[in-house]
Order: C-alpha cells, then sequence, then structure tokens
C-alpha cells in the first residue's frame, strides 16, 4: 500500500491474472482481491480504481456471486469485465438475461470512439468475447457504446458516475486493441501516473528487507531457477553476509542441473555468497516411494523441502528468517489470491506444512509476475542467460513424472528431457544462422514428460513393453494462457529417434498440442 492501486476484484474468472498483468503493463500496481472480501478490506488499498473480472456464473441466479451496491458510491472509477459488466448492470437496475446468440471467439465490434474508455480506438475493432448471457436493458443512467450484430450491449457507461463495462474481454491478446482500453481506463479514467518501475521496486525492496531483518540471519531455499536466482540477487544485496543460500538437490532436477547450479553460485561462481549444497535425493525417493496422486506429491515435496531448510538452519546456528522466491501466480493458483479454483499447490505456499521453525518467511518477489521478475534480475545484474532460463517448477520432475517417482523413472525423464532440449535448441539456432531472426515456432518453455503409460512396441524383432514419453511445447507471453508450439515435424521426428534409440525403457513418444486452458502447461 501507499501505491497507486487498481484493485482487480475476482468473480472465478480465467483471467484474473491477465488483467492485473495488463494493469502493471501500463505502469499502475494491480492487486486481486475475492469478491468475499469485505468492501472495508478494498477501501484499505486506497484505490485509483476497480476492475470486476468475469466470471462463469449468471448474475440472476440464486448464490451467483455479487457485491455490494456501495462499491459504485466509492467515488473511484469502476470497469466492469464480462460477468463484472453484468453484475454492474444487475445491481444497479438493469436486466440481465440469456442471449439468443451465444457469442465466443474473434468478433467484430462497432464503438464510439468519442467516449474516454475508447479514445484511439478504430471505430471498428476485433474483440474476444465469451459470453451465454447478455445485456437485455442497461441500468438507469448507463447508455451503450459498443455493440455487435448479436450484442446491443458489447460495451457501456455512466460517465456521470465514472461507470463503465465491456461484455469483451480487453485483457486477452485477441482483443487487437485491448491494451489501449486499459491504459485509457487506468491513465484517463483514473489518472494513474506510470508509477510502478521495477528499478523503484528494487530500491523500496531493498530497503524493505534491511528493515526487517536488522542484524538476523536468513536462509534462502535456492533452486537455481529465475525465481530464487532473483531472490537471491536481491536479498544479497540488501544484507550481504547474513543471507545463507541453501541449494538442495532433491534428485528432481534436469540432467546435470544440479553440478550447474553449483558452479554458478558455488564458491567458484560469481556471486559472493554463502552458499550450501544438500544432496537429498534418496530421502525423497523414500517419502514419495508408492504416491501417484499430483497434490500428495507436491505437499510431500514442499514438507520435505521445509524439513531440510531446518535442519540446515540448526547446522548454521541461529537463522531468524526463511526466504523463497515465490511470485504471484504462485500465491493466486494456491488458492490465497483472488476467487480462482485451487489450480495446484505450489511447493513453496500452499504445499508448506502447517508448522515451520523460522519466525518468519520472507517473500521478496512475491507481489510479482514472471515478466517483472526478470526485469528485477536484470536491474541486479544477473546474466541474461540466467534470467532468461526456462521456468522450472519448485517440484522439478516429480509433476513431470505421471503416477509414483522411482529413481529409473527420474532417470528416464531425464534422458529424454535432455535430448528434446537439445536437438529443439540445435534446430532454433540452425533456423536463426539462415534466416537472421528466431523462428517462429520457437516455444517459449519445452520439456519432456514420462507417462505412466505402458505399450507393445518391436526393437530388434523383440517384442517390448515400455513407457510412452510425451513432449511439451508451448508459446506464450504470460505463461498464463499458451498454446502448443507447431515445431516442425522434422525435428519432432529426430527427437523421437534419439530418445526411442538412447533411452532405456521407452518405446513411444507423444507430442502434446492441448493448450492452456484447458489444460495447465505442466502435466500434474
Amino acid at each position: 500500500m501507499g501505491k497507486e492501486t487498481i484493485v482487480v476484484l475476482d468473480f472465478g474468472g480465467q483471467y484474473n491474472q491477465l488483467i492485473a498483468r495488463r494493469v502493471r503493463e501500463s505502469g499502475v500496481y494491480s492487486v486481486i482481491c475475492s469478491y468475499r472480501q469485505d468492501i472495508e478490506e478494498i477501501k484499505k488499498w486506497d484505490p485509483k480504481g476497480i476492475i470486476l473480472t468475469g466470471g462463469p456464473n449468471s448474475v440472476y441466479e440464486e448464490g451467483a456471486p455479487s457485491y455490494t451496491t456501495e462499491l459504485f458510491e466509492l467515488g473511484v472509477p469502476v470497469l466492469g469485465i464480462c460477468y463484472g459488466a453484468q453484475l454492474m448492470t444487475h445491481l444497479l437496475g438493469g436486466k440481465v438475461g440469456t442471449a439468443p446468440v451465444r457469442e465466443y471467439g474473434k468478433i467484430e465490434v462497432t464503438v464510439k470512439n468519442d467516449t474516454p474508455l475508447f479514445e484511439g480506438v478504430s471505430d471498428k475493432t476485433i474483440c474476444w468475447m465469451s459470453h451465454n448471457d447478455y445485456i437485455e436493458k442497461p441500468a438507469p443512467g448507463f447508455v451503450n457504446t459498443a455493440w455487435t450484430d448479436n450484442c446491443p450491449s458489447a460495451a457501456l457507461e455512466n460517465r456521470d458516475r465514472n461507470l463503465y463495462a465491456t461484455q469483451y474481454h480487453p485483457e486477452v491478446l485477441h482483443t487487437q486493441e485491448g491494451t489501449k482500453m486499459l491504459s485509457n481506463f487506468v491513465h484517463g479514467i483514473c489518472g494513474c501516473s506510470d508509477s510502478w518501475r521495477m528499478d523503484t521496486f528494487v530500491e523500496d525492496s531493498i530497503k524493505a528487507i534491511r528493515d526487517k531483518v536488522g542484524d538476523g540471519k536468513v536462509l534462502l531455499a535456492l533452486s537455481g531457477g529465475v525465481d530464487s536466482s532473483v531472490a537471491a540477487g536481491l536479498l544479497s544485496k540488501a544484507i550481504g553476509n547474513q543471507l545463507t543460500c541453501v541449494f538442495v538437490d532433491h534428485g528432481l532436477l534436469r540432467k546435470n542441473e544440479g553440478d550447474e547450479v553449483e558452479q554458478v553460485f558455488g564458491k567458484e561462481g560469481k556471486f559472493d555468497l554463502n552458499f550450501i549444497r544438500v544432496n537429498a535425493q534418496d530421502r525423497y525417493y523414500v517419502k514419495l516411494a508408492g504416491e501417484d496422486e499430483p497434490e500428495r506429491k507436491r505437499k510431500i515435496i514442499g514438507e520435505e523441502f521445509i524439513r531440510v531448510f531446518e535442519e540446515e538452519a540448526k547446522k548454521i546456528g541461529a537463522v531468524d528468517f526463511l526466504a523463497q522466491g515465490t511470485i504471484y501466480p504462485d500465491v493466486v493458483e494456491s488458492g490465497l489470491g483472488g476467487e480462482s479454483a485451487v489450480i495446484k499447490s505450489h511447493h513453496n505456499v500452499g504445499g508448506l506444512p502447517d508448522y515451520v521453525d523460522f519466525k518468519e518467511i520472507i517473500e521478496p518477489l512475491r507481489d510479482l509476475f514472471k515478466d517483472e521478475v526478470r526485469k528485477v534480475g536484470l536491474e541486479l545484474g544477473l546474466p541474461r542467460e540466467l534470467v532468461f532460463r526456462q521456468p522450472f517448477p519448485g517440484p522439478g520432475l516429480g509433476i513431470r513424472i505421471i503416477g509414483d517417482v522411482t529413481a529409473e523413472k527420474v532417470r528416464i525423464v531425464q534422458d529424454s528431457d535432455f535430448i528434446y532440449r537439445q536437438e529443439v535448441d540445435k534446430a532454433a539456432r540452425e533456423y536463426f544462422e539462415a534466416n537472421g531472426v528466431e523462428a517462429p515456432w520457437m516455444p517459449n518453455q519445452y520439456f519432456a514428460a514420462l507417462t505412466n503409460v505402458r505399450s507393445v512396441g518391436v526393437m530388434g524383432d523383440e517384442r517390448t513393453y515400455d513407457y510412452a514419453i510425451a513432449l511439451r511445447a508451448v508459446r506464450t507471453i504470460d505463461f498464463m494462457t499458451a498454446e502448443a508450439a507447431d515445431i516442425p515435424f522434422e525435428v519432432l521426428q529426430i527427437v523421437m529417434n534419439r530418445i526411442i534409440n538412447e533411452v532405456k525403457g521407452i518405446n513411444r513418444v507423444f507430442y502434446d498440442i492441448t493448450s492452456k486452458p484447458p489444460g495447465t502447461i505442466e502435466f500434474e
């Protein structure tokens, strides 16, 4: 608090994080709050504006998510999106009903661009619709400012009360001028300045960490991934040798990754850190033995993660704080922010055990999205190759192995994943050398996962009964929505041949073309 803030009031929509990110991309801080939060809690943020998200319900159904009309009397601008637009209409005396024609996908919308929300927007623009209900009759004082052939109220406004609504989703990339519309709202209508910058965040965070820690000691969970590495850089800048970084090799890392992390952060590395490596592979395999339920695996990995740190803390001496590289999507997807369903418990958020033997947990990146974390890393002077490395889940290969986890399965997925990433990187490099630009199919994240499927095959004229490996590759900007990457078939064939020939235990290779949603990027 104390900064210009847009509150995103979440009614269970799948794009809640995306709305918050789009606001931040406009240079304004945003926070996601559940519609279950009392109006007094919303007031504490002293919001410059409020955005009501979409949601899966119908506003006229009994028990549908709702809110007090006091929200519209706070004297700050409100923008309702999809369900949020319908809820605003419903609460303020309009009528919402089942649409005669359901709209889904890219729809041409005609707008009145002499209104504040559509300043600089084309008369006809493509927007992303996703609704079964529609606004039959605007609430008193509202006028339609955009429409389609089947939706007379694609957007509305009550300019006197600073209330705005869109039936479509301006936050998704499919809405061609959505970024401009949201910028018009946060800057033109709400009057926000470009105050949310990562250089300021770094300065403020360093001061806040110093004030909180004082002369205490901090133990950081360092995985070598982007989030924990940036957290290490930020904490090191703030408190120097009061920080000890402990790297737990749980045996669920990518091939050779444990040694690579030690090379970067250990005594011979570029960072002036107290670094401890703990080889805990065996204890993890014992704990995970026979467990095949994804949430249980995450919980087990999370609890063991904390127990190792407690043990290391006792060896080091008095340690006051545990630090982690938790980021904002971890919080939201673990059901601890907004109203969205629990998608998955992140090992360092929802996966924490009830009892943790530290005075407090410090999470300096907890309010940041992934792209913001990378910007912070660059501000701190971390190497670009580290800042822009592929995301890797905290539970590691434990959630890229469907079913129970064993050392043998870990070997299979490590070797397959190594081959896959090697060949994709090679093909992308060759494309760049030949064309001078990045390959249009180049994924943002790509990895191999071990399915729990075994099937009959034939190798060397002999019958086999082995596992199938699944290859995953996605193109995404924000990692909250994603589409399967169109990797050339010849590249996939090379990968398939190498995996089957070089990785014992695999006789079949799948390529996963599922988008997010409905799938997630990871398998579990």
